[in-house]
């Protein structure tokens, strides 16, 4: 079973419309409504791609069922921790005309001290029957850079595979706890090693320092020319074939559904990487966030190249 955790889980509206216009009355062409959240567009294609899904974190109000009830079609296990208060709501504007895209992020709700500790005990029994944990985004108001890094321990006491997916102090904290996968961006490399990282040889030698400090694998995205991975099996680079890419929002969190279901699934770290690459790709073909189609995925995956770097 992989656990997903979505801290901040939201429902997201997708909204095109033909020529964004700031200040003026725009007419919307199309409209979705669907779970958001980072961690909630890891559950997605982690359960497209057939693997046992549950998912937790905090949801509350209306809009908190209606998250839940929106997993139900994808065969998702909600096992959310329950608020009063509203979930949040996130908006993706998409300029059909001029390709360009906008987005609206809403705060959230307010997490005090006594529901983050109420969290924790049902996260505890929850971690116990996964075979991996996926932890990713953001965190709601009222909790610190500590949230992943006692999230992640507690990962460790239960021997788990814990990928962590985050950014800021969020993340610099919680490699403290030495989780046994993160995705940083380049920004979040410089920021985790001091290093300008300008070339790829760069890049490398952050990633393998980061590595050396208790990170299993370290897996790092360079947009279109693929991605890379540092690990105890070697690193190793994946570059995709061009494809025609609808929408790259939730990519990266496919990324990370394909490196949950590699290491359920006991696949050996380039297995794994090419698995990731290729559901990251596919579902760059489809409008829908955390969404691809197996036939896609499956075409795609012989194409991934992956050398020994």
């Amino acid at each position: 079973m992989i656990l997903t955790v979505t801290l901040n889980a939201a429902i997201d509206k997708r909204y095109v419309v033909d020529g964004f216009q700031v200040g003026e009355v725009n007419r919307v062409r199309e409209c979705a409504y669907t779970p958001g959240g980072k961690g909630l567009n890891v559950s997605k294609p982690a359960a497209i791609a057939g693997a046992r899904v549950v998912a937790t974190g905090f949801v509350g109000g209306h809009a908190g069922h209606y998250i839940e009830d929106s997993l139900k079609p994808f065969g998702i296990e909600s096992a959310f921790y329950h608020l009063e208060a509203e979930s949040r709501s996130c908006i993706n504007i998409w300029d059909a005309v001029n390709h360009v895209q906008t987005e609206f992020l809403e705060p959230g709700f307010t997490v005090t001290e006594a529901d983050f500790k109420g969290f924790l005990e049902k996260f505890r029994v929850l971690a116990e029957g996964a075979d991996v944990v996926a932890m990713s985004g953001s965190v709601p108001k009222g909790l610190d850079g500590r949230a992943y890094q006692r999230l992640v321990a507690i990962c460790r006491e239960l021997g788990k595979k814990v990928i962590l997916d985050t950014s800021g102090s969020l993340l610099s904290m919680g490699i403290e706890a030495k989780p046994t996968m993160i995705k940083p961006n380049l920004d979040e490399i410089r920021m985790l090693t001091g290093k300008r990282c300008d070339h790829l040889e760069d890049m490398l030698n952050a990633a393998r320092e980061i590595h050396e400090k208790g990170v299993e694998v370290v897996a790092v995205s360079l947009g279109g020319d693929g991605s890379f991975v540092v690990s105890n099996e070697g690193s190793f680079r994946a570059k995709v074939p061009k494809i025609d890419a609808v929408n790259t929002v939730g990519c990266g969190d496919s990324m990370i559904a394909g490196f949950a279901l590699g290491f359920s699934e006991g696949l050996s770290i380039e297995e794994t990487l090419r698995k990731a690459s290729a559901i990251s790709a596919a579902a760059a073909l489809r409008e829908e966030t955390g969404f691809f189609v197996k036939e896609d995925m499956e075409r795609i995956l012989p194409e991934v190249e992956i050398t020994r770097l």
